[in-house]
């Protein structure tokens, strides 16, 4: 599968060919991960091109564009916007399968989450988005008060939501580089986006990037417990900065991933226990993205209830950080189960196995590297 969505001429694979043609930042340093789990060397490649439309102050793009500029910033060839950082977990990855990543992609990666740190750190100390894309959970019912102040019977629409998120590529500003840095409308710390940042700067101090990242590190995961725990829901939810409202308490497997970095155990503990729990996201086919019992749950529905290899994947390395090998061993079932109904779907419905969006799409390649976390297949 990554063989057919292979780019030799330009060194990574596209997500899938005709439906998805550019790069996108995650997406590539998932593929990496997965290339690297195969004993591939395309992973360093893949790795190198995501970081290649780095921009002079540290920002790295979510997107280089295959084809013509789309409507996604002031740039030509790249998005202003970005996305999750999981470069610095894709880096360490690789070092930890015999693929060092060379001295500057080190700093390259250094450099992108130094750019999180001193242009989009909170008051709180927490580190915030200025668009749902930059989430990676684009659609998620968390931004529902941004689109109506009546949301709780707000559902998903393919219209609504894409007139949603271009309008807020123009309220977006950006600086003297292309990178947007704050918005006019929409600005959120979100648990998920936040925890990656605080993972990948543990990751990066391992990759020797110093006792400074995991100073920093810490210091954010102290953050994230402060201000974005909910105690009724027993996870972490995110901070509204501007706009939104309540709409960001619904249960969603973002709010299980500051796991990844809490010093807490009781609340690591509580929300991991979840991912067992029919009741909120545990299914036949999943996690569920969106709690089941919640009324926001629509299981066929992009970010608001379908399952995602990816977050299969990030929820997993949380649960292996705390010891919790039965919730991994979990994960790993359903995700080999979903890949053979779902046939490497993008994301896909956790009760049925039915796959959803681009098929095949070559993040859901990430089964391999979840084997790697659990008991031997068969």
């Amino acid at each position: 599968m990554l063989e057919a969505h292979w780019d030799p001429r330009r060194g990574h694979c596209y997500p899938h060919t005709s439906r998805y043609p550019h790069q996108w930042l995650w997406d590539s340093c998932f593929t990496a991960i997965c290339w690297a789990a195969l004993g591939d060397r395309r992973a360093l490649s893949e790795l190198e091109t995501a970081l290649q439309g780095q921009l002079p102050d540290g920002f790295v793009p979510h997107m280089r564009y295959a084809g013509p500029t789309i409507n996604r910033g002031p740039l030509a060839g790249v998005s202003s916007f970005t996305q999750p950082p999981v470069h610095a977990h894709a880096a360490a990855f690789l070092a930890r399968h015999g693929l060092e990543p060379p001295p500057g992609l080190r700093r390259q990666v250094e450099r992108a989450l130094e750019f999180l740190w001193t242009r989009r750190r909170s008051r709180d100390g927490l580190i915030f988005i200025v668009h749902p894309w930059e989430s990676g959970a684009d659609d998620s019912p968390r931004w529902d008060a941004w689109i109506a102040s009546d949301w709780r019977p707000l559902r998903w629409s393919y219209r609504r939501w894409t007139d949603f998120d271009l309008a807020l590529v123009e309220q977006a500003r950006f600086n003297q580089h292309g990178a947007a840095v704050a918005s006019t409308a929409f600005q959120v710390a979100p648990a998920a986006f936040t925890a990656l940042a605080g993972h990948a700067a543990t990751e990066l101090a391992a990759l020797g990037g110093g006792d400074r990242w995991t100073t920093l590190a810490a210091r954010l995961a102290t953050a994230i417990d402060r201000h974005l725990w909910d105690q009724t829901e027993g996870l972490w939810s995110d901070a509204p900065l501007l706009g939104g409202g309540a709409s960001v308490a619904v249960p969603t497997l973002d709010g299980v991933l500051p796991a990844l970095v809490t010093p807490d155990a009781g609340k690591a503990e509580r929300a991991l226990d979840q991912l067992l729990d029919p009741g909120r996201f545990l299914a036949p086919y999943g996690l569920a993205y969106v709690a089941r019992d919640h009324p926001k749950y629509e299981a066929d529905a992009y970010w608001r209830g379908t399952a995602w290899m990816q977050m299969n994947y990030l929820a997993a390395l949380a649960a292996r950080r705390w010891g919790r090998g039965d919730v991994v061993a979990r994960i790993v079932e359903l995700s080999r189960r979903a890949v053979e109904v779902a046939a490497f779907a993008e994301h896909w419905n956790p009760e049925t196995g039915q796959g959803h969006g681009a098929t095949p799409l070559t993040w859901s390649a990430l089964v391999v590297a979840l084997d790697e976390l659990g008991p031997p297949a068969g």
